[in-house]
């Protein structure tokens, strides 16, 4: 029989106090410190009732916090009962930093396969005792704990991904050699998934299937997976370089690494590897995962899969803005996204929404990661903006766009239009940007709020984020942000375009596409030069923009652009839709 909710805090503390520790980190991960989990692995959830994506709790004896990042404030506060627990903002009150000041001199729980070494150390540099745990204490009271997932592993044929697996391992095999290291450890699954042309659906959004892998100097692969996941046709696709071995041998096959150089990813690996190796007396080497890189700069058929998923989805994307500009007043922001979603499900390819569809009316659409409910859920208003952000995975490729429209037919207020109107602007200057081969995406992110910030205005969030191959929508090394790493973009990158502008209370605007860098040809230039090649088709609301505020190379761009969304995608759609793009696609004069 489940714990009843509001018991689950005192029944923690008291398997802790069996235990004899002083306190426990709860964070929302699993052990492949994912941005999405399987059910067997929400112990946030299950503790506090928080299901937002993004969280920590901390319980000691006589207290308990549970944090959240600005995104999830308000769901916090509806989800956790405050009599229990502090609802605190992480970032304007850090975890370590309540911890260290709460803590005491006690031993402080936390379980290695959800925390990296560097998410640790924050801890540690605290002056916080932390003490690793064998087995979760929550683990030992969810006594209705789902089982772990088992959906098939399937093949991601050459078709699709454009390299064999051989020659990847050979490739990051060479760097590992050049380097002196025996081997590295890949915790994560979108890693082992682009390593060795498998996908799966062991947890939401993103087609992984969960495991862990070894991968030696020599090219040889050990993969720590549920055998049951993998069917014969699987493992002959794997071949005999592949080892596949049960998760229960992997902590022998890290022990048998003694006196070797492994390298363990102290930001993206669980802290668990390391320490097992240095028990087992291997040599730890900190080195991002070998396969971020190459992952994230897709091949030529990966880049043109990106290209075909992006028409196809177009379709869908268009077909829907259509049918909203029709049903404004009469449907409801989940009505709109299950729309969506329902014309996605016609495309060719389509394998599931790439996440949960943003889907903001008015007010709701200045919550930048707005995630409507049945209880949040209101109807879409005449004469206010309508935020959808939204996107799809397909057998070729990752999708991710978002527009902002209006809603009725009256002109809409200056001040909207003008803050629209520097929105398109800045996205318009990231479209074209040519830049030289090395820089970061920090570098680059202020060209996106050049516009707002002349107005005073900005927004909170990055500009851009990479994006996968039949992966991951949200992927590394490189992100077009302030706080971004220093990693150079390089060709082959996909990476969104998004500035936005949020007025709380009021409406909120972000216009994304997905961009794919690829080589500027400057025949004069003394170095190489990068540019955009802009991927997402869909029209931007022409009723929200003033042509006054915007250059004539702005004005051509949008002009040129939208032509190009109606030569791609009006042959799909049907009379009443082409007829709609033509007129969504008109040239701004």
């Amino acid at each position: 029989m489940s714990i009843p909710l509001a018991d689950r805090l005192a029944a923690l503390r008291a398997e802790l106090a069996r235990r004899d520790l002083a306190g426990f980190v709860v964070p929302r991960a699993d052990e492949h410190l994912g941005e999405y989990v399987p059910a067997n692995a929400e112990r946030l959830a299950w503790l506090t009732g928080f299901t937002g994506s993004a969280g920590l709790a901390i319980v000691l004896t006589q207290r308990a916090a549970a944090f959240t990042d600005g995104r999830y404030v308000l769901q916090m506060a509806s989800q956790v009962d405050g009599a229990q627990w502090e609802r605190l903002h992480i970032t304007n009150e850090p975890p370590h930093k309540w911890l260290a000041a709460h803590a005491g001199d006690g031993r402080i729980g936390y379980d290695p396969l959800l925390f990296s070494e560097d998410s640790l150390r924050r801890f540690t540099e605290a002056g916080v005792t932390m003490a690793p745990v064998e087995t979760n204490p929550i683990d030992a009271i969810w006594t209705d704990r789902p089982a772990a997932p088992l959906a098939p592993a399937l093949i991601q044929p050459l078709a699709y991904a454009g390299q064999d697996s051989e020659a990847k391992r050979e490739a990051i095999a060479a760097t590992l050699r050049a380097r002196g290291q025996a081997a590295a450890v890949i915790s994560d699954p979108a890693s082992i998934a682009w390593l060795l042309n498998i996908r799966g659906g062991d947890v939401p959004f993103t087609p992984f299937a969960l495991g862990f892998a070894l991968l030696r100097d020599d090219a040889g692969c050990e993969l720590f997976m549920d055998r049951r996941k993998l069917s014969e046709e699987v493992r002959v696709w794997l071949g005999n370089t592949v080892a596949v071995q049960e998760r229960a041998q992997l902590q022998a096959a890290l022990a048998r690494l003694a006196g070797r150089k492994v390298r363990v990813d102290a930001a993206g690996s669980p802290a668990w590897f390391a320490q097992q190796l240095r028990e087992a007396g291997a040599e730890v080497v900190n080195g991002p995962d070998p396969c971020l890189l190459p992952k994230a700069c897709k091949n030529a058929v990966e880049r043109q899969g990106s290209r075909n998923a992006h028409a196809r989805d177009a379709v869908a994307v268009c077909r829907f803005l259509h049918w909203l500009d029709a049903a404004a007043g009469r449907e409801t922001e989940l009505s709109a996204a299950a729309q969506l979603l329902d014309f996605r499900r016609q495309v060719e390819l389509f394998r599931g929404e790439s996440f949960p569809a943003i889907s903001g009316a008015g007010e709701d659409g200045a919550i930048i990661h707005y995630r409507v409910s049945p209880e949040t859920d209101r109807a879409i208003r005449p004469d206010e903006t309508y935020l959808i952000d939204s996107g799809a995975q397909y057998l070729d490729g990752t999708t991710d766009i978002t527009r902002t429209v209006w809603t009725g037919l009256s002109t809409p207020p200056q001040e909207l239009r003008d803050r629209f109107t520097r929105v398109m602007k800045g996205h318009i200057a990231m479209a074209t940007l040519v830049f030289p081969k090395g820089v970061a995406g920090a570098h680059i992110d202020g060209f996106a709020r050049a516009a707002l910030w002349q107005a005073g205005l900005d927004y909170d969030h990055g500009t851009g984020h990479g994006v996968g191959s039949y992966l991951s929508v949200h992927e590394g090394p490189v992100s077009l942000s302030r706080a971004a790493r220093p990693v150079p973009i390089e060709p082959g990158m996909i990476l969104s375009n998004e500035p936005g502008f949020y007025l709380p209370g009021a409406y909120g605007i972000r216009l994304e596409n997905l961009l794919l860098v690829e080589e500027a040809d400057f025949p004069a230039a003394t170095k190489p030069f990068l540019r955009f090649e802009t991927l997402s088709l869909a029209p931007f609301d022409r009723r929200l923009l003033d042509p006054a505020l915007m250059t004539a190379a702005e004005i051509a761009w949008l002009n040129t652009y939208h032509r190009w969304v109606a030569e791609t995608v009006s042959p799909h759609l049907d009379p009443a839709e082409q007829a709609w793009l033509g007129s969504a696609c008109a040239a701004l004069g």
